[in-house]
């Protein structure tokens, strides 16, 4: 069996987009940041997002029945560590940027590279974690260039285009 501290090491190594994750509706406002999305099918247009079970705001995303997962540009890093600060409350947070909503009503990033608008389909518990998948109600396209990710427990810019060398 692989220890936790072994195990978080190595998927430090697993580089990922930065994304705020947020929601809005009768449980209230809320938001986080997460490395752990992807997309799970194209027809229907879904994506996962994994969110720790210990999380104060767990409860009410799952009350909510909706987020919006908003990709950070590689000028983020400050609004993606106010979205992951314990000492932030959600108030203070959500003033770091500017908002506005699709279909669903979750908070939408006006400076995001990409927002999708979602509807939380499913959620599975597996481990410490809840993993919600997502049907994708709407899409809000951004302008920037060059995204945000975290990997091994920094972040960098992604924009670069490299060539193969084979």
């Amino acid at each position: 069996m692989v220890d936790t501290t072994g195990f978080r090491n190595a998927m430090s190594m697993l580089g990922g987009a930065v994304s705020v994750i947020t929601t809005d509706g009768p449980a209230g406002r809320w938001g986080f940041t997460a490395s752990a999305v992807c997309s799970v099918t194209d027809q229907p247009p879904m994506l996962l997002v994994c969110m720790n079970r210990a999380s104060y705001s767990n409860a009410s995303f799952k009350e909510n029945g909706v987020l919006c997962v908003n990709v950070l540009g590689a000028e983020h890093q400050t609004l993606s560590a106010a979205f992951a600060s314990r000492e932030l409350e959600m108030p203070e947070r959500f003033a770091c940027t500017g908002w506005s909503r699709l279909e669903s009503g979750a908070p939408v990033m006006d400076e995001a590279l990409v927002s999708f608008d979602c509807r939380i389909a499913q959620v599975h518990e597996m481990g410490s974690h809840s993993i919600f998948y997502c049907e994708i109600l709407g899409l809000k396209q951004g302008a920037g260039q060059e995204g945000l990710a975290y990997f091994n427990r920094a972040y960098h810019r992604l924009g670069e285009v490299s060539k193969a060398i084979c």
